[in-house]
């Protein structure tokens, strides 16, 4: 088999690479501390739970309109998405999607919004918690 056609060692056989996941892990690692030193508000486990929900669905739309030539969801809407608190669901859907993990001009602005959010969360637990 040619270089060119093998998976990568570090990549699954679907495509997944299990590092991706590390920004996810991190950040409940940061929440319990928080949880366990300053609390966290219960209503943030709902919001990010469901915006993930949405932003994995927001993903699976885009990709599926991306193969059949279909209108796609705007770029600024799968980022506003990961804005308020849905970005561990984009994560998961960039995985096991195989959408938007190459694209540096969207891979970018995409972890800048991760780092906003988890930065706004911090502070929303240290002001509520």
């Amino acid at each position: 088999m040619p270089n060119s056609t093998r998976t990568p060692r570090s990549r699954r056989r679907n495509g997944v690479q299990p590092a991706a996941f590390l920004p996810i892990a991190l950040f409940a690692a940061l929440w319990a501390v928080l949880a366990l030193t300053v609390g966290t508000p219960a209503w943030l486990g709902i919001v990010y739970a469901g915006a993930s929900v949405v932003a994995f669905v927001l993903y699976a739309v885009d990709k599926s309109a991306a193969r059949a030539d279909r209108r796609r969801t705007p770029e600024s809407t799968l980022l506003g998405a990961g804005l308020v608190g849905g970005w561990p669901g984009a994560i998961v859907a960039q995985q096991v999607l195989r959408h938007k993990t190459v694209k540096r001009e969207f891979r970018v602005p995409f972890w800048i919004t991760v780092v906003v959010n988890v930065l706004a969360f911090v502070a929303v637990c240290v002001l509520l918690g």
